[in-house]
């Protein structure tokens, strides 16, 4: 059976309905990762579940260590990642508590540790496709199944953080093609298709991105429109979970 894990991000630390086995703290050529691992059960399935922010939620986009927490995943064999992130809508159809499952990639972080071949002979994988189209495909056909509107696809921007963006960088991310804006799809995914694992994410919208509705955006519109969008996020979960074993 191949082996699933689940990436929670900021408005999921922990996985609702996940009967827990265990918890392991991995060790890493590159440090350890941002939370014990969780192994347990969804939908009588097993998993394996991690909080990229720490649990609770404490390490800002550009202090995760991504490498070790995908190393620490390759090293549990794991073969397959679901990566869910809060993100702010762009386009006209991403609006707050929506889902989508992006297909696309543009990287505007800076100064993370991007690669694992920094030491090693320069190695180039091919990014044409960023997430996994096998994956991204089931993730979609669960939706449909469990009657979950997302967007099947959609171009996610990765900044830098952790503040948030103004109007005029989202003004030039939508002239990029941006759909969403977000601050830790990069470098995950890359470094998930060094490691050879299968990627696709679930983009939760917290709100609108700068400029694209009127005032500020505030933390408790945010926490407000994440409730509503990870508990759907909990039930394509468990709808894919389910439906694939």
């Amino acid at each position: 059976m191949t082996k699933l894990a689940i990436i929670g991000g900021t408005g999921l630390t922990h996985l609702e309905g996940l009967n827990i086995i265990k918890h392991e703290q991995i060790n890493t050529p590159y440090g350890s990762p941002s939370a014990e691992i969780v192994t347990g059960e969804l939908n009588q399935c097993q998993i394996i579940f991690l909080a990229r922010h720490g649990n609770p939620h404490l390490i800002a986009p550009h202090k995760i260590n991504y490498r070790a927490n995908l190393w620490a995943l390759k090293q549990l064999g794991v073969e397959q990642i679901i990566a869910v992130a809060a993100v702010g809508g762009i386009s006209r159809d991403m609006a707050p508590a929506h889902l989508a499952i992006p297909d696309q990639i543009i990287d505007y972080s800076y100064g993370r540790k991007h690669t694992f071949f920094e030491e090693e002979a320069v190695t180039h994988i091919d990014f044409t496709y960023p997430y996994n189209q096998e994956l991204r495909s089931r993730l979609i056909c669960a939706a449909v199944k469990a009657d979950i509107k997302i967007s099947p696809l959609g171009t996610y921007g990765c900044t830098q953080g952790p503040r948030l963006e103004t109007a005029a960088e989202i003004r030039r991310m939508e002239k990029d093609g941006c759909d969403l804006v977000g601050m830790t799809g990069m470098p995950e995914a890359a470094l998930a298709k060094e490691l050879g694992i299968a990627y696709a994410s679930i983009s939760v919208v917290a709100n609108w991105a700068a400029g694209k509705a009127e005032g500020e955006i505030t933390m408790a519109e945010i926490e407000r429109h994440l409730h509503k969008g990870m508990a759907n996020t909990a039930e394509l979960l468990k709808a894919f979970v389910g439906w694939e074993r």
